[in-house]
């Protein structure tokens, strides 16, 4: 008779979570997600922490298609909160939540981001075009008018104007959104002036412009990019890839590696003259807000003026805020929870 008590008492109770409930599961707000987004988020929950009488938030970095994996997994006290991402969720994903129950989500794109690469300030610097990024990075390439394995290991193979040291990048896993990033923004738009790679059918085309090398020259560092950071620092001749916050907040030892003549800047990610930016965001399981303690006043708090707004405290992290009108929008949908509706039939 307990044990049946018991097991009701614990279905009234997962039911009554899934419902908007207000009773108090887990003490904590649950972070996850991509690891651009979260030295802005750290930041937010340690203005959150220092403001406010609640339990700190557990913050994870677990990459963007890692954390859109355990954030579309359910409604309950074991799943996150929120996601961070550093791409848009993507039909698959929404699809995913919608399947497991997470049928109301707020998105909410707190600012914009350049996608850097960056050698210690040791080395050399130079410019790249995104066709030699390419070139240097893709696991084929063209070669006098063949599709070959890619047989470059040093810059100057590709371009005598290019240092005379080994091609040795590294970069994210698949997991990540700056992975996703970097491919459509550098890879796919660097290999489009081969006249070959051009001729294959779509498919076939795509494949071979995002195909990482795997030989060597480009090393995934995993989801921390204080690791690679790290890496450049002990090795001059190394580039790195990452969000531009990590290289706004270590400019006394790397330096950035232009990309077609452009420095990232907040100047040139904002006004586009950068040509590898992107919006960042953060999704909130709207099923979770009455239930989690403090989850609505975190939000409110990370979508303020004093957060993202052109003096907050994440512009000093080197984030690149929205126009005045856009994180109006924003502050709005994510205050009042305002599902995301963009691949809703």
């Amino acid at each position: 008779m307990n044990a049946l008590k018991i097991s009701v008492a614990a279905l009234v109770a997962s039911t009554a979570f899934a419902g908007y409930a207000v009773a108090q599961t887990r003490e904590q707000i649950s972070i996850v997600g991509s690891s651009t987004v979260f030295p802005y988020t750290q930041a937010v929950v340690e203005q959150f922490g220092n403001t406010t009488d609640f339990a700190a938030p557990v913050l994870e970095s677990t990459g963007t298609g890692g954390g859109m994996q355990i954030f579309c997994g359910g409604v309950g006290e074991e799943f996150p909160d929120i996601t961070g991402a550093s791409r848009a969720m993507t039909e698959s994903e929404y699809d995913l939540c919608i399947e497991n129950g997470v049928d109301s989500i707020s998105e909410v794109q707190i600012g914009s981001d350049g996608l850097s690469i960056a050698i210690s300030r040791e080395g050399e610097a130079f410019d790249l075009t995104k066709a030699q990024i390419f070139q240097a990075l893709a696991a084929q390439v063209e070669v006098d008018g063949e599709i070959v394995d890619n047989p470059y290991m040093n810059w100057s193979e590709i371009d005598p104007s290019l240092p005379d040291v080994a091609i040795e990048a590294f970069g994210p896993p698949p997991t990540s959104g700056t992975r996703d990033a970097f491919v459509e923004l550098v890879m796919l738009e660097g290999c489009e002036g081969f006249e070959a790679i051009a001729a294959l059918e779509e498919d076939a085309m795509e494949e071979t412009c995002s195909r990482m090398r795997q030989d060597g020259p480009f090393v995934e560092a995993g989801e921390n990019d204080n690791l690679i950071v790290q890496r450049l620092q002990g090795n001059p001749a190394a580039v790195g890839i990452f969000g531009y916050s990590f290289l706004y907040e270590n400019q006394d030892t790397l330096q950035a590696v232009t990309i077609e003549g452009v420095e990232p800047s907040p100047e040139t990610i904002g006004d586009g003259s950068y040509g590898v930016a992107r919006p960042l965001f953060f999704y909130v399981k709207n099923a979770h807000r009455d239930a989690i303690p403090g989850l609505n006043e975190f939000v409110t708090e990370y979508v303020s003026e004093e957060s993202m707004g052109p003096d907050g405290y994440l512009v000093e992290r080197g984030l690149v805020p929205a126009n005045d009108e856009r994180r109006e929008e924003v502050r709005t949908a994510a205050t009042e929870g305002t599902h995301m509706d963009r691949y809703a039939d």
